[in-house]
């Protein structure tokens, strides 16, 4: 069975092309020849296009507007990153020389408390971990029978009397501060000698001071006198200072005088300590 195949006429495009320019050159002959003549055309050429013109010009400044609006909202965005990231890197940095700043501090003050008492053999620690509350009562330093530690080694810090030592693990040692309600600490005053208690009470030090008691009414304690351990504690080594007296006055039974005390250490801020390695017991340092 034949197929019958309809064939398609086609125009040759040179044709086209040679057509249209023959037109193109025929009228510019004439616009040439015979000037105006063409202008309705012209006009009427322009008055179809130029709308058409200003409207795709229109179209492809709004375009190329979103574009350039886009890339720079891309580069804000990519900017605003860096920024951030910069400025983050920075404030860990100012962060890193802060604390780097205060470690220095507190290594610095307990060099020179090192030097006050050249006669013991001291280490240094760190706090690690401390009880519930606003302040160092009790906590827990990163030292321990390793390092030669042992129960009731005096702990110093920050100009002076820290705490004592009660517990003692392998790489571990806890200490109790002298503002703990449980701490009584024996004490004299540095110009007289003459002997006092040290209490500790929590309550109390939200003032910042310590109880001051048992001093007979006519020792010469007095205000801004400085307190320090005295030679005849069971645990403290002597002459470790503890602060300074404060309101000292006549008890009531007429017998004894109280006052308060202002510790010589901040224990709000406690961060690195000394440990004394000699035992006000046996006057001997301890072995691990």
């Amino acid at each position: 069975m034949k197929h019958n195949k309809k064939k398609t006429s086609s125009f040759p495009a040179r044709y086209v092309l040679f057509i249209l320019m023959l037109l193109c050159v025929s009228l510019l002959a004439v616009d040439y020849f015979k000037p105006g003549l063409l202008k309705p055309v012209t006009d009427a050429v322009h008055s179809v296009l130029l709308p058409m013109q200003k409207g795709l010009n229109h179209l492809g400044t709004g375009f190329a507007d979103t574009a350039y609006d886009y890339q720079s909202l891309e580069e804000a965005r990519e900017e605003n990153k860096a920024l951030r990231e910069e400025v983050a890197s920075l404030r860990e940095q100012v962060n890193n020389y802060q604390q780097g700043q205060i470690e220095l501090e507190e290594l610095r003050q307990l060099f020179e408390l090192s030097g006050q008492y050249t006669d013991y053999e001291m280490t240094g620690a760190r706090v690690i971990q401390k009880d519930a509350g606003n302040w160092y009562h009790s906590f827990v330093i990163d030292k321990g029978a390793d390092d030669g530690l042992q129960v009731d080694m005096n702990v110093i810090a920050g100009g002076g009397l820290v705490g004592i030592i009660t517990e003692v693990g392998p790489n571990y040692a806890r200490v109790r501060s002298i503002i703990d309600d449980d701490s009584n600490v024996s004490a004299m005053s540095l110009n007289s000698g003459d002997t006092c208690i040290v209490s500790g009470d929590l309550e109390l030090y939200e003032e910042g001071r310590l109880r001051l008691g048992y001093i007979d009414k006519d020792d010469n304690v007095w205000d801004d006198d400085k307190i320090v351990t005295s030679n005849i504690s069971d645990k403290y080594l002597p002459n470790i200072l503890i602060g300074y007296a404060q309101d000292i006055q006549v008890d009531s039974n007429n017998v004894t005088k109280s006052g308060y005390l202002i510790p010589a250490v901040d224990f709000d801020h406690l961060q690195t300590v000394l440990v004394i390695k000699t035992l006000k017991v046996t006057g001997e340092e301890g072995q691990s």
